[in-house]
């Protein structure tokens, strides 16, 4: 007979205790306990319906096994496929996360549709078929292969997939499916973990590539348990500001390739719309004799792009004053701006300071602390900088211009673009022949040297 017992469960972590208690004690988070419901049954192994039997499983030498390259599934997109490191690993489980209504559905309902001789089963426990009929058609194109199925059971999901044996699965959202072995409502920390674990066998031991898209809570983080995280290959960052038209895709972890890749789509009616070419789209053209604007070198694992960085200094109306950053790190513009005051001599304490990555990007290459300094100046002194410069450094404390990492690629990027002069650190160039460039290089050791070279 099955026993029912109350047992309080961590959200972040999933440790589980028989009392509340306000401190978990193995994650240290703060009030993140709560109440689920657990039937104990006796143990029965799982098995998912339409997979072969398991073989016996016998350790073995690491000389013994035999590495192959990873079979992949193009996907058609070549931002997604960057970000997955070359494509969907047949097998794998990925998980995409993001706000309300930025696009995840859009964007994994028009890779499917793009798809040709390839069987999908999209898994909708949000949206009715019809509902994904009239997004289909909005994004201007059906495909034959693609297979609807709004369900939340578990067990059902796994029946129909293997009726329908599909090369890509689609589950959307893992926070509706419940299985009916755990007593407690779907979206719980049991049921997400339970559910993503059969989830993750389904798709190792068939070979089918799933596709989970997931809610995120009010930190930003993936909701439900951490442990989620931890148990599928890979997870996507689906982010934007709904304001701006341009969506990002951040690889946070990677089983199978890199984790610093980034994609760019800008948001249309009809859809997603890959960008290729971030920096022309990020870039203003407009901003001659414009005060407080510097163009930035940055990259985002091997993708170089150059980035707008707008800074506004006025006087302080209050007697605290006032520090913003949208898109960059505020604390780290507190450091560059402790560095102005004592190491370059601006006396900036009673100004208030804004600052902002055009585009609605989120950008933590320390490279571009040179562009973001000189804007600040710039606002700061209403000097305009040179439209044809570029800047790429990252800021020491001292005042020091430190080298960084792939300069030729945003020396190339800048040379591309039609920039004229590229100011990075001194130092810089080991291995890289300038001389096959028509853009000037400046290098710069300290913060006055590069003052010095925009400001006259």
């Amino acid at each position: 007979m099955a026993k029912t017992k109350t047992v309080y469960v961590c959200t972040q972590c999933g440790a589980d205790s028989p009392k509340w208690q306000g401190k978990c004690p193995n994650c240290g988070e703060w009030n993140t306990y709560v109440e689920e419901i657990v039937t104990k049954e006796a143990s029965v192994k799982k098995v998912i319906p339409g997979l072969p039997r398991d073989e016996k499983v016998r350790p073995l030498l690491l000389r013994d096994i035999t590495a192959e390259e990873e079979e992949r599934l193009d996907l058609q997109d070549g931002e997604l496929n960057r970000v997955l490191g070359g494509g969907l690993v047949k097998g794998s489980l990925v998980l995409i996360g993001g706000e309300p209504g930025i696009g995840k559905s859009t964007l994994v309902l028009q890779t499917v549709l793009n798809l040709k001789k390839v069987k999908t089963l999209y898994v909708s426990g949000e949206e009715s078929s019809r509902q994904l009929k009239l997004r289909a058609e909005r994004l201007g194109d059906e495909d034959n292969d693609c297979y609807i199925l709004c369900e939340t059971n578990l067990e059902q999901i796994f029946t129909q997939a293997a009726n329908v044996q599909p090369d890509l699965m689609i589950i959307d959202s893992v926070q509706t499916i419940f299985t009916e072995q755990i007593e407690s409502s779907p979206g719980s920390v049991s049921q997400v973990r339970e559910c993503s674990a059969s989830i993750l066998k389904y798709a190792k031991e068939s070979g089918v590539p799933v596709l989970l898209i997931g809610h995120i809570n009010k930190e930003g983080s993936i909701a439900g348990p951490k442990v989620l995280e931890h148990i599928v290959d890979t997870v996507l960052q689906f982010e934007g500001d709904q304001q701006y038209m341009y969506r990002i895709l951040r690889s946070i972890k990677n089983r199978f390739g890199r984790t610093s890749e980034l994609g760019i789509y800008e948001m249309r009616r009809d859809g997603l719309r890959e960008v290729s070419n971030p920096s022309e789209l990020l870039l203003t053209q407009n901003h001659d004799g414009l005060s407080g604007v510097a163009i930035a070198a940055a990259t985002e694992g091997v993708r170089p792009f150059l980035i707008e960085t707008q800074a506004l200094v006025s006087s302080a109306v209050y007697g605290t004053p006032q520090r913003s950053a949208t898109g960059f790190d505020l604390r780290r513009m507190n450091m560059l701006l402790a560095v102005l005051e004592k190491r370059a001599g601006f006396k900036l304490i009673q100004k208030d300071v804004f600052l902002n990555i055009a585009g609605g990007l989120k950008v933590n290459d320390p490279a571009i602390d040179l562009a973001v300094i000189s804007a600040i100046l710039s606002s700061s002194l209403d000097i305009t900088i040179d439209p044809g410069i570029c800047l790429a450094g990252e800021v020491g404390l001292s005042g020091e211009i430190r080298p960084v990492n792939r300069i030729e690629q945003r020396i190339l990027e800048a040379e591309k673009l039609g920039f004229e002069t590229i100011v990075i650190p001194h130092n810089n160039l080991k291995g890289f022949d300038a001389s096959k460039c028509r853009i000037r290089i400046v290098q710069v050791k300290k913060v006055e040297e590069a003052f010095r070279q925009l400001f006259g």
